[in-house]
This record gives C-alpha cells, sequence and structure tokens, in this order.
C-alpha cells in the first residue's frame, strides 16, 4: 500500500512535511482562559503532525461558554498562546488556532462577567453544560441576535483571527461545525431568522461566508481554514432534508474565497449519522481546493482515502491526544497508547502531557 501519508504537502505557502493533521480537541486547561506553559508543552510534544490545530478557542467573551476554554479577544491570551507558537515552531511544527464561538452552548457560569449567551435564534440546546462553580447545569435559552449582534461577532472573528496571527500562528480555522455559533446559523432547527441571515440554503449560509471572506480578507485566504460538519448530530443540532444539497452550495461558496482548506467532519465512527462518500465528493469536487478527512481514520484508512483522491489530509483526534509522537507511530505501524476518558478535561497534567513516547523516539 502506498504511504501518501507522510508524503509533504504544500497547503498555500506552507509546506507541511506530512499529511498528519492534530484535529481541533478541547482540553480544558487554560485557567481564567489564558494559555500557559502546560498547554506550550502539550503542542510542542505534537508537532510531528504536518499541521496542528487547536483546541477550539473563543474569538471573544461571549463566545466563551465552557469551563477553562481559551481566548483570543484579551492581550494576556495573546501573550499566552506566544508560548504554544513558539513551543510548536522550535519543534519545527506548524500550527492554526481553531476560532470557536460556542454560540448557545454554554452557560453563563462559565462566561466573563458582561458576556452573555447568543445564538441565530432563542432557542435552548438541549442536555447540560458543566460548570466548574455548581458541576452540570441545563443550558439556558440563549438571546437572539439582533442585526447588530451578528455584525459584531463577525468582526470578533476578524480580530481574534489578526491576534492569532500576532501570537505567532500559522493561520485559522474557522469552527463552522458540531453545533456552534457558525453552524447554528447553518442549520434550520437552530436559526428560525427571517431576515439577511435565515431563511433560505442561501441566507442560512451567508453568517458562515461572510465570516470566512472578511477573516480571509484581514490575514490572506491561504491562512484560514473552515471546518463544517454535515449531517452532524452534536450539541443538540439535527439533520433535515436538502442537507446534501445544502453543503454542497456552502463548500461551492466557501470555495470562490480560494481558502487553505475545507475540513469535513465525519463522526459516524463515534454512533453520529453518516456523511457518505458521495457527498465529500460533492463537497470537494464544489470547495476546489485543498480538503481535510476527519473521523475515524487509521493509518491504512488514511492512505487509502488519500490514495483515491478524496481528501488532501486527515485529521487525527484521540490517537493523537494520547499519543505525542503519533507521525512516529504510525510509521513504525506501532501499537498506540489508548486515552482515558476520566482525564479529558480536567485542569492539570495528568492524561494531558504525560503520555509516553515509543522508547528511543524522538
Amino acid at each position: 500500500m502506498a504511504e501518501e501519508l507522510f508524503t509533504p504537502f504544500e497547503l498555500g505557502s506552507l509546506t507541511l512535511k506530512n499529511r498528519v493533521v492534530m484535529a481541533p480537541m478541547t482540553r480544558c486547561r487554560a485557567i481564567g482562559g489564558v494559555p500557559n506553559e502546560l498547554m506550550a508543552e502539550y503542542y510542542g510534544q505534537r508537532a510531528g503532525g504536518g499541521l496542528l490545530i487547536t483546541e477550539g478557542t473563543a474569538p471573544s467573551a461571549n463566545g466563551s461558554g465552557y469551563a477553562r476554554i481559551p481566548g483570543l479577544y484579551l492581550s494576556d491570551q495573546v501573550e499566552g498562546w506566544k508560548l504554544v507558537t513558539r513551543a510548536v515552531h522550535e519543534a519545527g511544527g506548524l500550527i492554526f488556532a481553531q476560532l470557536m464561538h460556542v454560540g448557545r452552548v454554554g452557560h453563563p457560569d462559565n462566561l466573563p462577567d458582561g458576556a452573555e449567551l447568543v445564538a441565530p435564534s432563542a432557542i435552548a440546546a438541549a442536555g447540560d453544560q458543566h460548570t466548574d462553580t455548581q458541576g452540570p447545569q441545563p443550558r439556558p435559552t440563549p438571546r437572539e441576535m439582533t442585526a447588530q449582534d451578528v455584525e459584531d461577532a463577525i468582526d470578533e472573528f476578524v480580530t481574534a483571527a489578526q491576534n492569532a496571527r500576532a501570537a505567532g500562528f500559522d493561520g485559522v480555522e474557522l469552527h463552522g461545525a458540531n453545533g456552534y455559533l457558525i453552524d447554528q446559523f447553518l442549520n434550520p432547527g437552530t436559526n428560525q431568522r427571517t431576515d439577511h441571515w435565515g431563511g433560505s440554503v442561501e441566507k442560512r449560509g451567508r453568517f458562515a461566508v461572510e465570516v470566512a471572506r472578511r477573516v480571509a480578507k484581514a490575514i490572506g485566504a491561504a491562512r484560514v481554514g473552515i471546518r463544517l460538519s454535515p449531517n452532524g448530530a452534536f450539541n443538540d443540532v439535527a439533520s433535515y432534508d436538502g442537507w446534501e444539497d445544502a453543503f454542497t452550495s456552502y463548500a461551492a461558496e466557501l470555495g470562490k474565497l480560494k481558502l487553505a482548506y475545507l475540513h469535513i467532519v465525519d463522526h459516524s465512527s463515534m454512533g453520529a449519522p453518516p456523511v457518505g462518500d458521495e457527498v465529500k465528493a460533492r463537497m470537494q469536487q464544489a470547495f476546489g481546493g485543498p480538503i481535510i478527512l476527519s473521523g475515524g481514520y487509521d493509518r491504512d484508512r488514511a492512505d487509502e482515502a488519500l490514495g483515491k483522491g478524496q481528501g488532501d489530509l486527515v485529521a487525527f483526534g484521540r490517537p493523537f491526544l494520547a499519543n505525542p509522537d503519533l507521525v512516529e507511530r504510525l510509521a513504525q505501524r506501532a501499537e498506540l497508547n489508548d486515552p482515558d476518558p476520566s482525564t479529558f478535561y480536567t485542569p492539570d497534567a495528568k492524561g494531558y502531557v504525560d503520555y509516553p513516547a515509543l522508547a528511543g523516539g524522538s
């Protein structure tokens, strides 16, 4: 079998040393919302990937609805991220910041003073949200965004992207997947607006496209990727009739911007509804640029997908979480460490920077 996974790839002006991407994964180690030395160690350990994508990072106070997630809207957050980007670059890696506005998926106890949960429509997400102060709490109904709120949110993404570049990131990924704010605009179950930003497929897609367009204008399209989750079911979003055509349309509109990549999420390996190779192929053709595939890949499946031209890069999540030297292990077909779910979102080093590397490895 070919070994496409370990070949370099030109992503805009960046040369990726391999096609292994570290998927964005929430880790909740940013005490007070500020990146720190522990996070720098974590990302630096994993710099063997061709591209690292950070955990979801809030572009604004309103967007930070989880406990201990980092942001990119305050000066001390920018300074904290410099520790991370320096560690990755010194280890020979490249890193994008994932910009994630949670929208309705959060809780006021996790928000800074003065912030509030906002969303396209005033529809609460089912389920509980962890808080460090009161434990699991029901997610409240968000305030429906005004037209000015929508414009402000777009501006916040732009500023956060500029802050990311100031912090040393090689680019940004816009989180348009998994039921967060951009995805909330795309989905008719969470976007029941009747104005410029809701209704038809085109109008529901405007927020995603406009965020991408303005961020690309601010930092360069070749430094901007976007992640989408067609047929996703995470965070209480539901499938709907015509989603295949809708996401093909979104891919086409985003493709006109000549972004760095489109990151397609397929969580069917974890029990989510399947996306299907045909839909991915339609999105790939419509987008016309590099594609990152994500969702339960191992080495052989990744090589097969790359060999068939189904994508250009493959993202690995939990295997990268538990294996700081994942690329080396994949190349050697070495045994992988198993991840420990009990430490995924805890605040300290255990289950974060203490997974062992191969004996004698780099």
